[in-house]
């Protein structure tokens, strides 16, 4: 169960963050989204996850730039977020949209080969039993 406050703090820090990174006039960091932030107990550490759309040396350069910034983007945080202590702040590359986007890639694959189940016989007999249903409830 997590505490209203906190997660009330969890979401500003990622809204904001979010638009500190966007209104940021770095040429070398890419496109970056907020994901997630996690925040520990006595909301004085912040893990906050981006997802940077790149090849690996990329998304290793962009991390290697937010995390020279933390300095710059922590003081904007403490200025529009007002908190006794602001978080020290970490960068973490979350890869979850790019996981997400092979499962779907791969489950695509699998139902493109959909006619291999039909041919074993599972398929039909899930549809002939969803038909007996719909025809006995009628």
């Amino acid at each position: 169960m997590t505490v209203p406050r906190a997660e009330r703090i969890r979401e500003d820090l990622k809204r904001e963050t979010s638009d500190i990174l966007r209104k940021m006039k770095d040429p070398r960091i890419g496109f970056v989204s907020v994901t997630d932030v996690e925040l520990s107990r006595d909301l004085r550490h912040a893990k906050i996850f981006v997802s940077i759309f790149g090849d690996e040396q990329e998304k290793q350069k962009t991390l290697a730039v937010l995390a020279h910034a933390q300095g710059y983007i922590r003081t904007e945080l403490g200025q529009r977020i007002r908190l006794r202590y602001t978080p020290e702040i970490t960068f973490k590359l979350d890869d979850s949209i790019e996981r997400g986007d092979r499962i779907n890639r791969l489950l695509r694959s699998l139902s493109s080969g959909a006619n291999a189940p039909a041919e074993v016989g599972v398929e039909p007999e899930t549809a002939g039993a969803r038909e007996e249903n719909g025809d006995g409830g009628a």
